[in-house]
């Protein structure tokens, strides 16, 4: 493991890294992250009455575009071809667990779409409560796993 940072050339500028010399591989990513939110927003949601309409499909829907637009938000990220980009929502007790799973074949790795997808969701799901509950709390997001398989 390198003990410098692969963005930042010998001046100490923000560089994109070249991957082109690097062979295509599947690559695979898991994140996950955690939105609180009060009884009240939560019961809105269990029985989908939120004013805003479907709070955890918009939510899924949200995040796979937001994965899918990394490149775009983050600005050392390379464009990668996805092909599979994966947003889930489990309702829990007192928060929602929202979960993302992003594949590519690729020279660099997906991590950064996965963990874009679980926070734009996130947020999506925060926007859509904010007028019924204003305490909510975004936490423990992070990545899961990330894999790469040679093609052959």
């Amino acid at each position: 493991m390198s003990d410098k940072f692969s963005h930042v050339d010998e001046n100490g500028k923000a560089n994109m890294v070249d991957v082109g010399q690097k062979p295509d591989v599947i690559r695979t990513a898991s994140a996950e992250g955690k939105i609180y939110l009060n009884s009240t927003a939560m019961d809105l949601i269990k029985v989908n009455k939120n004013k805003k309409g479907d709070v955890l499909t918009t939510a899924q829907i949200a995040g796979i575009q937001g994965g899918k637009r990394t490149s775009d938000l983050i600005p050392l990220c390379h464009p990668l071809m996805i092909t599979k980009l994966d947003v889930n929502t489990e309702l829990m007790s007192d928060h929602i667990k929202v979960t993302s799973f992003a594949k590519c074949i690729g020279k660099t790795g997906i991590e950064m779409e996965a963990l874009t997808a679980v926070n734009i969701a996130l947020l999506t799901i925060y926007d859509m409560c904010k007028a019924v509950d204003k305490t909510m709390v975004i936490s423990d997001v992070k990545l899961i796993s990330k894999t790469k398989e040679n093609l052959t």
